[in-house]
């Protein structure tokens, strides 16, 4: 079943993307919460004079994202936690802690967008995480955890 999507979907695409979905999944979740709607002639002729409407705002979102990246790749980012005798921490890092790392830096970054490279965080040291800005735009940045 093919379906366009009406807004990003993290794992299946990016808004006003064609993909192909089980039927069931696209008729049961998609098409009723308002993500996505049926890939019908007639809409695939709508969606390609939208998105030729859209093409100058892509642009400087685009370049936007670009910015932001160059910006984000340049950051150190310091997350504390408190750690035990052992150098373990209690609980583990998330991504609410970076996001929050970055707003102290003057960076908005939504914390949806953020996916470590590693599985779990649960030691102090150097890690990495990778941030979704954009369809094109990724940018990957390290951060270090230390004992607070």
């Amino acid at each position: 079943m093919e379906i366009i999507l009406k807004e990003d979907i993290q794992g299946l695409g990016y808004k006003n993307d064609i993909v192909n979905v089980k039927p069931g999944y696209g008729r049961n979740l998609l098409i009723p919460k308002g993500m996505a709607m049926m890939a019908t002639p007639s809409a695939r002729k709508v969606l390609a004079e939208n998105i030729k409407q859209v093409a100058h705002k892509a642009a400087k979102l685009k370049q936007d994202a670009l910015d932001l990246a160059a910006r984000i790749e340049g950051a150190s980012i310091e997350v504390t936690a408190k750690v035990s005798d052992t150098g373990r921490i209690f609980g583990s890092v998330t991504t609410i802690q970076l996001a929050d790392a970055f707003e102290r830096q003057g960076v908005t970054v939504d914390r949806r967008r953020i996916t470590f490279v590693e599985k779990e965080i649960k030691n102090t040291g150097d890690f990495s995480a990778v941030v979704d800005l954009h369809r094109d735009v990724k940018a990957t940045f390290k951060f270090k955890v230390v004992a607070e």
